[in-house]
């Protein structure tokens, strides 16, 4: 199968994200979807971005992208970056319940390998209805693979 990858570069304009300091999460993963999207471009892999400037994005919006940009289809993968706030350490990726957990393991085990710590790869639930996703990026983008990658705290 050829996939074709959607890169969100989580928060952005009024949704700063974690803050420590000077330091904006929405900078932060804003830098790490730009050099993602330059690497899969070399690459010759299909990619998009969501956003490329420090702009707001409703989760409206960011789901509209994401399914604009190659369709509403199980062979687009969607990354969407985040840095963890709230302590501990060690990187995280969050699946869908639609998918099974092997892109996230091996994003993760990556990770890993590039010297990050390694927390955890799993799924969340809704708690007021477990069938479904807790995240929207995982519950409102259809037939996709989308996962959320926390790189840390």
């Amino acid at each position: 199968m050829n996939f074709k990858v959607v890169i969100d570069a989580g928060h952005g304009g009024e949704d700063a994200g974690a803050i420590n300091g000077n330091v904006y999460e929405k900078d932060l993963t804003l830098q790490i979807a730009k050099y993602m999207y330059d690497q899969f471009q070399k690459k010759g892999i299909p990619v998009t971005i969501i956003r490329n400037t420090d702009e707001t994005v409703s989760p409206e919006e960011r789901v509209r992208r994401i399914l604009n940009a190659y369709g509403n289809n199980s062979d687009v993968v969607v990354i969407s970056n985040h840095i963890n706030a709230g302590g501990g350490e060690g990187a995280e990726v969050i699946y869908a319940l639609r998918n099974n957990s092997n892109l996230a393991s091996n994003v993760l085990t990556a990770l890993g390998n590039k010297g990050l710590k390694m927390r955890k790869y799993y799924q969340r639930r809704l708690p007021s209805d477990t069938s479904k996703d807790y995240y929207f990026i995982h519950r409102n983008t259809g037939k996709t693979e989308p996962i959320i990658v926390e790189y840390g705290f």
